[in-house]
């Protein structure tokens, strides 16, 4: 759910090895609606051979809504708004109920919210922030200073390359680490389904004109 609070945005870059800090940052990220990224994630389960690969869409059609749409390998559209969210499913009536349900959810909105906005000082007030790297491979980890949302998610990690938001990490106070692809990296994992590929794409990024490491592409080439 991290990731529907998101969307790609892109900016000015600095000089080549200058670091960056978290204003940087923020600046890239912010974009006014309406804006839309792909995504690829892999989801674990005890129940499962393999991860489960899902992919789709993250939408933000106006600045009060927040769509995240599945495409594969089921179809499901999880819509925020109003201070409500629906979960939409081909043949079954929308399940709605409301962020007051879940308040962690309606930090997490709100905080994303500044984060989409740029404001620095807002998202400072809700995570500690640490940057570092530079333009060409940065990275944002935040961590919640309220306790009710640090009993949930220990912290979000943001990576990116040049004013590209690449891919974000969540780590949960208990679980294992969720990893969604977005924009670029989305489009460069192809069809592929192993996990340390994806976190490869997810960390570096592939180079301009190869292949990620496990798809089609790069097999053939072998």
């Amino acid at each position: 759910m991290l990731a529907t609070l998101l969307a790609a945005g892109c900016g000015s870059v600095p000089a080549m090895a200058a670091e960056v800090d978290a204003g940087w940052i923020l600046r890239q990220l912010a974009q006014p609606a309406p804006s839309q990224t792909g995504f690829v994630e892999l989801r674990g389960s005890a129940l499962l051979k393999e991860p489960l690969r899902v992919e789709g869409q993250y939408r933000r059609p106006d600045a009060g809504t927040l769509v995240r749409e599945v495409r594969a390998p089921y179809a499901e559209t999880t819509t925020i708004a109003d201070g409500k969210v629906s979960i939409e499913r081909a043949g079954k009536p929308p399940r709605v109920f409301s962020l007051q349900r879940v308040p962690e959810l309606s930090d997490l909105q709100a905080s994303f919210g500044a984060l989409l906005s740029g404001d620095l000082a807002a998202l400072e007030q809700a995570y500690r922030l640490q940057a570092s790297g530079t333009a060409q491979r940065w990275q944002l980890v935040l961590t919640p200073k309220a306790q009710a949302l640090a009993a949930r998610v220990r912290e979000v990690t943001l990576r990116g390359r040049d004013g590209e938001l690449r891919c974000i990490e969540t780590q949960p106070a208990r679980g294992d680490l969720q990893r969604t692809l977005l924009g670029g990296a989305a489009g460069a994992a192809g069809d592929v389904r192993q996990a340390d590929a994806l976190a490869a794409l997810c960390h570096d990024g592939a180079r301009d004109g190869s292949a990620p490491p496990g798809s089609a592409q790069d097999r053939s080439r072998r």
